[in-house]
């Protein structure tokens, strides 16, 4: 993408971001990680591009979010990531959503919902100042998901 390549509409600039987040999560899936995937956008540019990597580090950690805040981080050298949005396929669990609160993003966009692990289900709320987004491309979310899934039961 061109560094003067600007979007007008917010909602194509969400499908744009989030069709990178599959992507990402299109990876996990080929490395036999939970599919997940994660970008971190600032002004229009992605700084940070991760997914799942638990089995590969044998980290439970080592979740899309937390691997793309770490990475935003040092790109940005620092440890907040105000005005930033992060885009993941999945709602952040618990875990991730203290570090997602601890960052300081704008706004966070996810696809499909986690009605097990999320952190809304567990009535949990981010940083005061962070907006969240849930649905955006849920059904492809949901059909990597499962997927994965549908292969490991076999």
């Amino acid at each position: 993408m061109p560094s003067e390549f600007v979007f007008l509409n917010m909602e194509l600039d969400d499908q744009f971001f989030m069709k990178q987040a599959l992507i990402e999560a299109e990876k996990a899936a080929l490395a036999e990680e939970v599919p997940v995937g994660a970008v971190v956008v600032v002004g229009q540019r992605i700084i940070a591009r991760a997914h799942n990597l638990t089995e590969r580090l044998h980290d439970v950690t080592a979740h899309a979010e937390m691997q793309a805040i770490t990475a935003a981080a040092n790109h940005l050298n620092g440890k907040y990531l105000i005005d930033c949005t992060l885009y993941v396929t999945l709602e952040p669990c618990v875990m991730c959503a203290g570090a997602l609160t601890w960052s300081q993003l704008d706004r966070v966009v996810y696809g499909a919902t986690d009605s097990k692990r999320g952190f809304q289900q567990a009535a949990l709320t981010l940083h005061p100042k962070t907006k969240v987004n849930g649905g955006l491309m849920a059904e492809e979310a949901k059909a990597l998901l499962d997927t994965f899934f549908a292969k490991k039961r076999k």
